[in-house]
């Protein structure tokens, strides 16, 4: 099963926010198969921007954290398909435009979940489905890896 992360994984896992959150999202790292995770591009430069904006992170540290992560799991461009997409997921949905393009691009690579906590958990569409990873219980689709 393939699983795409979202921005606020990344960040949490970087120390940005709560220690509960943090501590989740190491465990998710450790358990889940590196070879099934995606990173759209999009996920990279919010992370750059939430690094060095709300984390104070220097440009060029920042830099770096997000080039580990690039490294460490395998990295999905934006597509003008999954722009239209994204269009209409702002339209049929009510969707942020920058959400959707995630989610988008998420389906375009036959990623089965999206973990983020800024979508509505549940919410499926073109066979993606979103998991909040710091939901309780958990999903369904992410609870073999949390054992």
């Amino acid at each position: 099963m393939r699983i795409a992360i979202d921005t606020n994984v990344l960040a949490y896992a970087e120390g940005v926010g709560d220690v509960v959150r943090r501590d989740t999202s190491l465990r998710l790292f450790d358990r889940l198969p590196p070879e099934s995770l995606l990173l759209p591009v999009q996920v990279l430069g919010e992370l750059y921007r939430v690094l060095t904006g709300k984390a104070k992170v220097s440009p060029e540290n920042a830099r770096v954290l997000v080039q580990q992560w690039a490294d460490s799991f395998d990295v999905a461009d934006s597509t003008w398909a999954a722009f239209q997409s994204a269009f209409d997921l702002t339209v049929d949905h009510g969707l942020g435009v920058w959400d959707a393009l995630i989610l988008a691009v998420t389906a375009e690579n036959r990623c089965r979940v999206l973990l983020t906590e800024d979508l509505h958990h549940g919410f499926t569409w073109r066979g993606v489905t979103v998991v909040n990873p710091y939901r309780l219980p958990s999903h369904p689709l992410l609870a073999p890896f949390l054992k």
